[in-house]
Formats: structure tokens, C-alpha cells, sequence
């Protein structure tokens, strides 16, 4: 079998302008949003973001898929911070309750890992709007012989697409911004550092 590179297994040709373009010359625009505790709004507050959210549905015309990315955090330089607040204050009092505070999230992050969990819309575009369907054979024979050739895109035609992209991001805030939430257009640095750690996840 072919030696290929792990390069060729990943869909993306190129991210300029907040846009991520795939090798099949489909685009993605990637949103992140703000979460809301759910658990702790009243009993009426809960059915109306339900009814929200279900509108923000019924409104999408096209595809988007919602991503959570959980990972656990790494909460030893905010000890470190805390610690060494512990060391330089002069205040006895506030001294305590400093230690007192580091010592139980120590213990709490001894118990059970702390994750962090980010909130994803991925808004696509498909040139045709029809996006390639393929069977289990002929996924299997892209694994083993992955097409690396991508189509390329005119800069008219990619100015084009990602003006369909930004009408339908508009979309997006629009249902989700009703819900109390943020949302924010990834970058592309952003969205290099996010493929970056969906791809290599130990890092």
C-alpha cells in the first residue's frame, strides 16, 4: 500500500478571509457561540428558548452542523497565579481565604477532571449545492487512494461563494442572538489553531 501522507487524509485546502475551503471546492464558514445555563432559568424562560430555538431551525433553509468540543483544562497556571497571590499579599486575612480557595480547587480537580467546552455553527456552502454522496466502497477506496488534487477557485468565484456564506451567517445571528447568545466569526488564525487541535487532539 502506498505511503500517504497524513496530509493528503485532510479535507482542507486552504483557510483565507474566515472561510475554510475543502479540496471538493466546498466552503465553510465557522461560528463560535456562548452558552447559556439552561438549568438555571425558571420554568417559562426554558420553554422560551425551546420554542427559539426550534424557530432558529424551521428558518435554515440549508444544511449547518452544531459542534461541542470538550477538552479537559489545564488548570495549573491559574494555580500558579493563585499561589503566587497567596505569597505576596501581606494581608493575613485574605492570605486564608486565598489558600483556603486553591486548596478546594485542588481537591475538586483531584476528584474529577475539569473540562472546558466550546460551542461550534458550521455554516457550508456547496457549489452546486449538492453535496458528493458516496457509498461505504467508494469511501473505503478514497482512504486508501485519497483524491489530493483540490479544485480550485477563482477569486470571482470565491468572493461569490463567501458572500452566499456571510447571508447565511447573518441568518445565523439573527435565531441566535434572540436566545441570549454571542456569536462570533472564527478568524483564520482561530481557525488554523482549532483544525490544528481537532486533528491532533493530545497536543
Amino acid at each position: 500500500m502506498p505511503n500517504h501522507s497524513t496530509e493528503n487524509l485532510i479535507p482542507i485546502s486552504d483557510i483565507r478571509e474566515g472561510v475554510v475551503i475543502l479540496k471538493n471546492g466546498s466552503l465553510r464558514m465557522v461560528l463560535e457561540v456562548s452558552s447559556i445555563n439552561f438549568e438555571l432559568r425558571s420554568a417559562d424562560e426554558q420553554v422560551a428558548i425551546l420554542q427559539g430555538f426550534q424557530r432558529f431551525l424551521n428558518s435554515a433553509d440549508f444544511p449547518l452542523q452544531i459542534v461541542v468540543s470538550s477538552r479537559e483544562l489545564n488548570i495549573e497556571p491559574y494555580l500558579k497565579t493563585v499561589d503566587g497571590i497567596t505569597e505576596s499579599t501581606e494581608n493575613e486575612l485574605f492570605k486564608i481565604q486565598v489558600s483556603e480557595y486553591s486548596r478546594f480547587i485542588k481537591e475538586l480537580s483531584s476528584l474529577s477532571n475539569i473540562m472546558s467546552k466550546k460551542f461550534y455553527v458550521i455554516i457550508p456552502f456547496y457549489i452546486f449545492e449538492k453535496p458528493e454522496v458516496s457509498g461505504l466502497i467508494e469511501s473505503l477506496k478514497g482512504l486508501i487512494n485519497p483524491k489530493v488534487v483540490p479544485k480550485e477557485l477563482t477569486d470571482e468565484q470565491f468572493n461569490t461563494y463567501k458572500n452566499q456564506l456571510l447571508q447565511r451567517a447573518d441568518l445565523i445571528y439573527g435565531g441566535l442572538i434572540g436566545l441570549g447568545l454571542k456569536i462570533k466569526p472564527m478568524e483564520d488564525e482561530e481557525l488554523k489553531k482549532l483544525y490544528y487541535e481537532l486533528y491532533n487532539p493530545s497536543k
